[in-house]
């Protein structure tokens, strides 16, 4: 979205909004522990919409979020970045306000809009104070761009030009050129490993864009989360206003199976001082069960920062690099799981074995009873930054709706770390860990 965040900040309009969500965000602050059980309602809509909502009137704030399955995955072949581009130029012009007339409208009401898009959703968010007239201006103009865009040419081509830039400038980076490359290894064909390139973005057509939303931003895929200062009576009305006017949809097929890589070790030149190193496979989905024994045991191997495994073997014992870390990305198809590193390219080679070594001995042995318990602690302890903010409670509502997780997901969360055991973390490394399957990249290696 081209909506910038520090509009709020640099309108003189709004200092006395600005002021005001300095004092709630204080408040919300000293308020986190009337979180620990969070109540998540969830209905569907008449016209299929599915909404979630979380009720609070500690601010005077309403933070929402209207998702669709209109992600990356569903980009055709040879458009990849359409969905991206689709989801951006919403706001390029709506209802007939141009771009910057809906930005200098939000910015007015003391409102922010942003943009959500990743392999497997795009959408919309929103944060607006809950006083009348800024909530039903905010809600008007978001139903306005989710509704009536436009998707002027003009604009297309600008931003078309601006993502061919920035696609040529990191295309000369290696972490970005490893990155790409680890998808593509990982996944080969299927959307998951496509990346948007400098071709498939010059062939992005207005036609396009209206073809993509016309298919994807539809009621019956709208995932509307709400978190905030209304009542349930006044987020059913929130919901049907910003996807009453959308048109009900057509089903839409799956996007493919993942099918499991077989191991490689792919090295790609680059005059680079360091080596980039990534190590992985694809695991995990949403909602997988056995997402908290390799949540639990991740942070014992590489997710803990200074107190993991790869870190003392790689960083602390040997200095072969900065930081190294491990994590699981769940998709709606199983996401990677995945070692990362940057270190000088003469001990590359060394560095990779160390790393192999450590996840071997790990997946063999499981963790020990000490940083089982250290784990465990350090991720309930840290569970109340998950929620410390409506903002960061929305992102967790909208991934709890857009992919159906269980609405006691966050209250049973620490609870749920709490049951993993040694043998359970030990038993899911060992099942969901191949080395048949595991890849390797590595960017300016020797």
């Amino acid at each position: 979205m081209r909506f910038r965040n520090d509009l709020l900040l640099v309108n003189p309009m709004n200092r006395f909004f600005r002021h005001l969500l300095l004092q709630a965000a204080a408040l919300f602050a000293l308020s986190v522990p009337a979180w620990a059980n969070v109540n998540i309602q969830h209905w569907v809509a008449a016209n299929g919409a599915r909404v979630y909502f979380v009720e609070s009137h500690v601010l005077p704030i309403i933070d929402l979020q209207v998702d669709f399955d209109a992600g990356a995955a569903r980009d055709p072949a040879g458009r990849s970045g359409l969905a991206g581009m689709t989801q951006g130029m919403l706001d390029a012009a709506a209802g007939g306000l141009d771009e910057d007339a809906l930005a200098e409208k939000f910015s007015d009401l003391g409102a922010r809009l942003s943009g959500v898009a990743d392999n497997d959703r795009a959408g919309l968010s929103l944060r607006t104070l809950s006083s009348a007239r800024e909530r039903d201006g905010a809600l008007a103009l978001l139903r306005t761009v989710l509704t009536r865009p436009e998707f002027p040419a003009a604009v297309l081509e600008r931003e078309k030009a601006r993502a061919i830039a920035s696609l040529r400038e990191a295309d000369t980076k290696p972490d970005q050129i490893g990155s790409k490359a680890f998808a593509r290894a990982l996944y080969g064909d299927h959307p998951y490993g496509r990346s948007a390139t400098v071709e498939s973005v010059a062939a992005i057509t207005r036609d396009d864009l209206l073809a993509h939303y016309r298919r994807h931003y539809v009621a019956s895929r709208a995932v509307v989360s709400i978190v905030g200062d209304v009542t349930r009576q006044q987020a059913e009305a929130i919901a049907l206003q910003l996807t009453g006017d959308l048109p009900a949809g057509e089903p839409l097929a799956p996007i493919p199976a993942v099918t499991m890589p077989k191991a490689v070790t792919e090295r790609i030149a680059h005059p680079a001082n360091q080596s980039h190193i990534f190590v992985g496979e694809p695991v995990t989905r949403r909602g997988d069960p056995d997402f908290f024994p390799l949540q639990v045991g991740n942070y014992i191997l590489g997710g803990g920062g200074f107190v993991s495994r790869l870190t003392k073997e790689v960083r602390e014992k040997r200095g072969y690099a900065y930081s190294v870390y491990s994590y699981f990305n769940p998709q709606r198809e199983p996401g990677p799981f995945q070692i990362g590193l940057q270190t000088q390219r003469a001990q590359a080679a060394d560095a990779l074995k160390v790393v192999d070594e450590t996840l071997a001995k790990f997946i063999a042995d499981g963790p020990t009873d000490d940083e089982l318990k250290a784990a465990k602690r350090n991720l309930v302890d840290g569970y109340s930054l998950r929620l410390d903010s409506n903002r960061k409670l929305l992102e967790s509502l909208a991934v709890i709706g857009f992919y159906g997780l269980p609405l006691d997901w966050l209250s049973k969360f620490p609870e749920r770390v709490e049951a993993v055991t040694a043998a359970q973390v030990k038993d899911a490394f060992r099942r969901r860990l191949s080395a048949d399957h595991m890849v390797r990249v590595i960017v300016a290696g020797d």
